[in-house]
């Protein structure tokens, strides 16, 4: 049997870790086009003061509920405002929300994960029984409760979301803590003198990270979505910020004849959805090192 396929791949240059990421992320398209749709929103978010045609909050009575025309490509809203920047600062609204509510909920979770995961015994067993009480209370009512005194603001909801959303970080956190604590590079990094602490920070967290920056690529429209909950609920940010999800909400006692007032809002959400869903996957191809296709 030729030894051929063998010596060619002794002969073929071996990738590093970040090359291999790149190389394995660059091959799905489906998470490439994502990853093109996430940085386009985020421009979309960052610049909609420039891009947007006028204010979210400019109102011309005379053209309310007028149909997509090429003054106004979304057409109006019940009160005469231009649907497409509504729609363009409601993306940045919807970008913010998903964001901040993650930065939140993995500082809560990524430090209960880390202390009970790492340190184990009498640490871990209360993070157990706080994620077990969290889990039984249903977050969105937490979130309506809080948004009630709170108020409807951007923060607000953010806050809400996010102090009530940090469950599944901490169990992954955990998780991955409780993996890699036993591993044979931290327990030679602990047999040579080694900190808990440096072995936590240097060895243990970069390997964490991936796993982490995976599930972030799918919360982040999770809490859009819980967002959009908290607006049909009439619990979401008030007049006149917009955003997507309270838009769609709005939508509802026009949609049957102002069929353009439901159709953008719902498609911008899908499209953020699909974007980060695409990204997450790919990330998690990629950073799985079963995937040598």
């Amino acid at each position: 049997m030729s030894s051929a396929p063998l010596e060619a791949q002794l002969r073929a240059p071996r990738r590093g870790n970040k090359a291999t990421f790149f190389w394995r992320f660059r091959r799905n398209k489906l998470a490439v086009m994502g990853l093109g749709i996430v940085i386009v929103l985020v421009f979309i978010a960052v610049f909609a003061n420039f891009i947007a045609p006028t204010g979210y909050d400019v109102a011309v009575l005379s053209e309310s509920r007028q149909f997509p025309s090429w003054s106004h490509w979304f057409g109006t809203d019940q009160i005469g405002r231009d649907y497409l920047s509504r729609a363009l600062f409601g993306i940045r609204t919807s970008i913010m929300v998903g964001f901040g509510v993650q930065v939140i909920a993995l500082t809560i979770g990524f430090t209960l994960g880390a202390l009970g995961g790492y340190l184990g015994g009498w640490v871990d067993m209360i993070v157990v029984r706080i994620i077990e009480v969290a889990t039984g209370i249903p977050s969105l009512l937490v979130a309506m409760f809080l948004m009630a005194f709170l108020g409807h603001s951007t923060w607000s909801v953010i806050f809400a979301l996010g102090i009530t959303g940090w469950v599944v970080e901490t169990r992954l956190t955990r998780g991955q803590f409780i993996a890699f604590r036993d591993r044979e590079f931290v327990v030679a990094a602990r047999a040579i003198g080694a900190s808990e602490l440096r072995i936590a920070i240097m060895h243990i967290f970069p390997n964490v990270i991936p796993v982490i920056a995976v599930l972030v690529a799918f919360q982040i429209p999770a809490a859009i979505f819980n967002e959009a909950g908290l607006s049909f609920l009439g619990l979401g940010i008030d007049e006149p910020t917009p955003s997507l999800g309270k838009m769609v909400s709005t939508s509802l006692s026009y949609v049957r004849t102002y069929w353009h007032m439901g159709l953008f809002p719902s498609v911008l959400i899908a499209l953020i959805t699909l974007g980060f869903t695409f990204m997450g996957d790919g990330l998690r191809d990629a950073l799985d090192p079963t995937m040598n296709r």
